[in-house]
Protein backbone atom coordinates (compact mmCIF):
# COMPACT_ATOMS: atom_id res chain seq x y z
CA UNK A 1 0.00 0.00 0.00
CA UNK A 2 1.39 3.40 -0.98
CA UNK A 3 1.95 6.06 1.67
CA UNK A 4 0.97 9.69 1.14
CA UNK A 5 4.04 11.87 0.60
CA UNK A 6 4.98 15.32 1.80
CA UNK A 7 7.85 17.33 0.38
CA UNK A 8 9.97 19.14 2.97
CA UNK A 9 12.21 22.02 1.87
CA UNK A 10 14.56 22.10 4.84
CA UNK A 11 16.48 25.12 6.10
CA UNK A 12 18.62 25.29 9.22
CA UNK A 13 17.82 24.76 12.89
CA UNK A 14 15.40 22.35 14.57
CA UNK A 15 12.27 23.40 12.70
CA UNK A 16 12.71 20.88 9.83
CA UNK A 17 13.17 18.03 12.30
CA UNK A 18 10.09 18.98 14.33
CA UNK A 19 8.01 19.10 11.17
CA UNK A 20 9.55 15.84 9.97
CA UNK A 21 8.57 14.12 13.23
CA UNK A 22 5.05 15.56 13.08
CA UNK A 23 4.55 14.46 9.47
CA UNK A 24 5.77 10.96 10.23
CA UNK A 25 3.43 10.83 13.25
CA UNK A 26 0.59 11.52 10.78
CA UNK A 27 1.71 8.53 8.71
CA UNK A 28 3.23 10.54 5.87
CA UNK A 29 6.34 9.59 3.95
CA UNK A 30 8.63 12.62 3.68
CA UNK A 31 10.82 13.61 0.75
CA UNK A 32 13.38 16.11 2.03
CA UNK A 33 14.96 18.71 -0.21
CA UNK A 34 17.97 19.48 1.98
CA UNK A 35 19.75 22.77 1.28
CA UNK A 36 23.51 22.23 1.25
CA UNK A 37 24.20 25.71 2.64
CA UNK A 38 21.72 25.36 5.52
CA UNK A 39 20.40 21.91 6.45
CA UNK A 40 22.06 19.92 9.23
CA UNK A 41 23.89 16.72 8.15
CA UNK A 42 21.78 15.01 10.83
CA UNK A 43 19.07 14.80 8.16
CA UNK A 44 20.96 11.90 6.52
CA UNK A 45 21.02 10.05 9.85
CA UNK A 46 17.26 10.41 10.18
CA UNK A 47 16.75 9.03 6.67
CA UNK A 48 19.07 6.09 7.36
CA UNK A 49 16.89 5.13 10.35
CA UNK A 50 13.52 5.45 8.58
CA UNK A 51 12.75 4.03 5.11
CA UNK A 52 9.86 6.50 4.76
CA UNK A 53 12.27 9.46 4.75
CA UNK A 54 14.22 10.19 1.58
CA UNK A 55 16.78 13.02 1.42
CA UNK A 56 17.98 14.82 -1.69
CA UNK A 57 20.74 17.42 -1.27
CA UNK A 58 20.76 20.50 -3.47
CA UNK A 59 22.10 24.04 -3.46
CA UNK A 60 19.95 27.04 -2.65
CA UNK A 61 19.73 28.18 -6.28
CA UNK A 62 18.74 24.83 -7.84
CA UNK A 63 15.04 25.45 -8.35
CA UNK A 64 14.84 23.16 -11.38
CA UNK A 65 16.42 20.30 -9.43
CA UNK A 66 13.91 20.84 -6.62
CA UNK A 67 10.97 20.59 -9.03
CA UNK A 68 12.42 17.59 -10.86
CA UNK A 69 13.08 15.80 -7.56
CA UNK A 70 9.54 16.31 -6.28
CA UNK A 71 8.06 15.22 -9.62
CA UNK A 72 10.21 12.07 -9.65
CA UNK A 73 9.17 11.28 -6.07
CA UNK A 74 5.47 11.89 -6.72
CA UNK A 75 5.24 14.87 -4.36
CA UNK A 76 2.26 17.18 -4.87
CA UNK A 77 2.31 18.96 -1.48
CA UNK A 78 5.33 20.54 0.14
CA UNK A 79 6.27 22.69 3.10
CA UNK A 80 9.18 25.02 3.87
CA UNK A 81 10.61 24.64 7.35
CA UNK A 82 13.72 26.13 8.90
CA UNK A 83 15.49 29.39 8.39
CA UNK A 84 17.31 30.24 5.21
CA UNK A 85 19.50 33.14 6.26
CA UNK A 86 18.59 36.24 4.28
CA UNK A 87 22.22 37.00 3.49
CA UNK A 88 22.53 33.52 1.96
CA UNK A 89 19.68 34.25 -0.41
CA UNK A 90 21.30 37.39 -1.68
CA UNK A 91 25.03 36.66 -1.40
CA UNK A 92 25.65 32.90 -1.64
CA UNK A 93 23.01 31.95 -4.16
CA UNK A 94 24.06 30.59 -7.59
CA UNK A 95 20.77 30.54 -9.51
CA UNK A 96 20.03 27.97 -12.19
CA UNK A 97 18.27 29.13 -15.37
CA UNK A 98 14.79 28.83 -13.87
CA UNK A 99 15.61 30.80 -10.73
CA UNK A 100 17.61 33.37 -12.71
CA UNK A 101 14.57 33.97 -14.91
CA UNK A 102 12.39 34.32 -11.81
CA UNK A 103 14.80 36.80 -10.19
CA UNK A 104 14.82 38.97 -13.31
CA UNK A 105 11.02 39.13 -13.22
CA UNK A 106 10.81 40.51 -9.67
CA UNK A 107 10.19 44.22 -9.15
CA UNK A 108 11.90 43.97 -5.73
CA UNK A 109 14.00 41.22 -4.18
CA UNK A 110 12.56 41.20 -0.68
CA UNK A 111 12.29 37.82 1.00
CA UNK A 112 8.51 37.77 0.71
CA UNK A 113 8.62 38.65 -2.97
CA UNK A 114 11.22 35.98 -3.74
CA UNK A 115 9.62 33.17 -1.74
CA UNK A 116 6.16 34.09 -3.00
CA UNK A 117 7.43 33.82 -6.57
CA UNK A 118 9.02 30.43 -5.82
CA UNK A 119 5.73 29.25 -4.34
CA UNK A 120 3.92 30.32 -7.52
CA UNK A 121 6.40 28.44 -9.71
CA UNK A 122 5.93 25.33 -7.58
CA UNK A 123 2.16 25.72 -7.82
CA UNK A 124 2.35 26.03 -11.60
CA UNK A 125 4.28 22.74 -11.58
CA UNK A 126 1.56 20.98 -9.59
CA UNK A 127 3.30 21.24 -6.20
CA UNK A 128 1.19 23.01 -3.58
CA UNK A 129 3.19 24.82 -0.90
CA UNK A 130 1.27 24.56 2.37
CA UNK A 131 1.62 26.41 5.70
CA UNK A 132 4.89 25.87 7.55
CA UNK A 133 2.82 25.49 10.73
CA UNK A 134 1.05 22.46 9.28
CA UNK A 135 1.10 19.65 11.86
CA UNK A 136 2.63 22.05 14.43
CA UNK A 137 -0.39 24.08 15.56
CA UNK A 138 0.16 23.14 19.26
CA UNK A 139 3.51 24.97 19.14
CA UNK A 140 1.94 28.35 18.30
CA UNK A 141 2.21 30.83 21.18
CA UNK A 142 -0.94 31.39 23.22
CA UNK A 143 -1.76 34.78 24.79
CA UNK A 144 -0.48 35.47 28.28
CA UNK A 145 2.59 35.40 30.50
CA UNK A 146 4.50 32.11 30.37
CA UNK A 147 7.14 32.69 33.05
CA UNK A 148 7.03 33.08 36.82
CA UNK A 149 7.91 36.74 36.48
CA UNK A 150 5.50 39.04 34.68
CA UNK A 151 6.83 42.11 32.87
CA UNK A 152 7.50 45.15 35.03
CA UNK A 153 5.63 48.40 34.46
CA UNK A 154 8.60 49.72 32.47
CA UNK A 155 8.81 46.55 30.38
CA UNK A 156 5.10 46.75 29.59
CA UNK A 157 5.66 50.26 28.23
CA UNK A 158 8.57 48.98 26.14
CA UNK A 159 6.44 46.11 24.81
CA UNK A 160 3.63 48.46 23.78
CA UNK A 161 6.06 50.78 22.03
CA UNK A 162 8.02 47.90 20.50
CA UNK A 163 4.95 46.24 18.97
CA UNK A 164 4.17 49.38 17.01
CA UNK A 165 7.75 49.71 15.76
CA UNK A 166 8.10 46.00 14.95
CA UNK A 167 4.87 45.90 12.96
CA UNK A 168 5.94 48.98 11.02
CA UNK A 169 9.28 47.47 9.95
CA UNK A 170 7.70 44.06 9.32
CA UNK A 171 5.30 45.71 6.88
CA UNK A 172 8.33 46.62 4.77
CA UNK A 173 9.71 43.06 4.96
CA UNK A 174 12.84 44.35 6.72
CA UNK A 175 12.69 42.08 9.76
CA UNK A 176 10.36 41.04 12.54
CA UNK A 177 12.30 41.86 15.71
CA UNK A 178 13.13 45.08 17.55
CA UNK A 179 14.98 45.66 20.82
CA UNK A 180 13.71 48.45 23.04
CA UNK A 181 15.04 50.28 26.11
CA UNK A 182 13.16 53.05 27.94
CA UNK A 183 10.73 53.39 25.00
CA UNK A 184 13.58 53.97 22.56
CA UNK A 185 14.47 51.62 19.72
CA UNK A 186 18.00 50.26 20.22
CA UNK A 187 18.17 47.76 17.36
CA UNK A 188 16.08 46.71 14.35
CA UNK A 189 16.39 43.36 12.62
CA UNK A 190 17.44 43.25 8.99
CA UNK A 191 19.29 40.43 7.19
CA UNK A 192 21.36 39.40 10.22
CA UNK A 193 18.51 37.61 12.03
CA UNK A 194 16.98 37.82 15.51
CA UNK A 195 19.89 36.55 17.61
CA UNK A 196 22.40 38.88 15.96
CA UNK A 197 20.01 41.80 16.46
CA UNK A 198 19.70 41.06 20.18
CA UNK A 199 23.47 40.67 20.52
CA UNK A 200 24.03 44.00 18.73
CA UNK A 201 21.60 45.74 21.09
CA UNK A 202 23.50 44.33 24.06
CA UNK A 203 26.76 45.69 22.65
CA UNK A 204 25.26 49.12 22.02
CA UNK A 205 24.14 49.42 25.62
CA UNK A 206 27.22 47.82 27.15
CA UNK A 207 29.49 49.92 29.39
CA UNK A 208 31.39 50.79 26.20
CA UNK A 209 28.24 51.95 24.45
CA UNK A 210 26.46 55.31 24.46
CA UNK A 211 27.12 57.20 27.71
CA UNK A 212 26.59 60.56 29.29
CA UNK A 213 29.53 62.77 30.19
CA UNK A 214 29.44 61.45 33.73
CA UNK A 215 29.73 57.87 32.49
CA UNK A 216 26.13 56.74 33.10
CA UNK A 217 24.22 55.13 30.24
CA UNK A 218 21.77 57.42 28.45
CA UNK A 219 19.25 54.56 28.35
CA UNK A 220 18.17 51.87 30.78
CA UNK A 221 20.30 48.71 30.58
CA UNK A 222 17.07 46.74 30.65
CA UNK A 223 16.38 45.53 27.12
CA UNK A 224 12.99 44.31 25.89
CA UNK A 225 12.80 42.16 22.76
CA UNK A 226 9.63 42.22 20.65
CA UNK A 227 9.07 39.77 17.78
CA UNK A 228 6.00 39.90 15.56
CA UNK A 229 4.64 38.41 12.37
CA UNK A 230 4.27 40.54 9.28
CA UNK A 231 0.89 42.30 8.93
CA UNK A 232 -0.01 40.02 6.02
CA UNK A 233 2.11 37.10 7.16
CA UNK A 234 2.20 34.25 4.66
CA UNK A 235 2.25 31.23 6.96
CA UNK A 236 3.93 29.16 4.25
CA UNK A 237 7.30 30.72 5.02
CA UNK A 238 9.28 33.00 7.35
CA UNK A 239 7.00 32.38 10.34
CA UNK A 240 8.45 33.87 13.56
CA UNK A 241 10.22 31.26 15.70
CA UNK A 242 11.74 31.44 19.21
CA UNK A 243 13.33 28.86 21.46
CA UNK A 244 16.03 28.24 24.05
CA UNK A 245 18.77 29.85 21.89
CA UNK A 246 16.72 33.07 21.94
CA UNK A 247 16.81 33.09 25.74
CA UNK A 248 20.53 32.29 25.78
CA UNK A 249 21.22 35.24 23.48
CA UNK A 250 19.02 37.54 25.57
CA UNK A 251 20.79 36.52 28.78
CA UNK A 252 24.19 37.30 27.23
CA UNK A 253 22.92 40.68 25.96
CA UNK A 254 21.31 41.71 29.24
CA UNK A 255 17.75 41.58 27.89
CA UNK A 256 15.05 41.01 30.50
CA UNK A 257 11.76 40.66 28.61
CA UNK A 258 10.57 38.92 25.45
CA UNK A 259 7.18 39.47 23.84
CA UNK A 260 6.06 37.46 20.82
CA UNK A 261 2.88 37.59 18.76
CA UNK A 262 0.26 35.11 19.95
CA UNK A 263 -1.14 32.70 17.38
CA UNK A 264 1.52 33.51 14.80
CA UNK A 265 4.82 32.62 16.53
CA UNK A 266 6.15 29.08 16.93
CA UNK A 267 7.74 28.26 20.28
CA UNK A 268 10.18 25.36 20.11
CA UNK A 269 10.95 23.33 23.26
CA UNK A 270 8.51 25.47 25.22
CA UNK A 271 9.11 23.84 28.62
CA UNK A 272 12.89 24.17 28.29
CA UNK A 273 12.55 27.73 27.02
CA UNK A 274 10.35 28.80 29.95
CA UNK A 275 12.73 27.10 32.40
CA UNK A 276 15.71 28.91 30.88
CA UNK A 277 13.83 32.23 31.04
CA UNK A 278 12.88 31.64 34.68
CA UNK A 279 16.49 30.87 35.58
CA UNK A 280 17.62 34.07 33.86
CA UNK A 281 14.85 36.21 35.39
CA UNK A 282 13.48 36.95 31.93
CA UNK A 283 9.77 37.67 31.49
CA UNK A 284 8.25 35.83 28.53
CA UNK A 285 4.80 36.66 27.17
CA UNK A 286 2.68 36.50 24.05
CA UNK A 287 0.01 38.99 23.00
Amino acid sequence: MSVDKLGLIAGNGRFPFLLLDAARAHGLAVVVAAIKEETSPEMDERAAADPNIRVHWMSLGELSKLIETFHAEGVSRAVMAGQVRHKQIFSSIRPDWRLAKLLLSLRTRSTDMLLGAVAKVLGDEGIELISSTAYLEPLLAKPGVMTRRAPSEEEVKDVEYGIGVARAIAAYDLGQTVVIAAQACVAVEAMEGTDATIARAGTLLSPLGVTLEGGDSTLSRSLTVVKVAKPNQDMRFDVPVVGVPTIDTMRAAGATCLCVEAGRTLIFDRAAMVEAADEAGIALLAQ
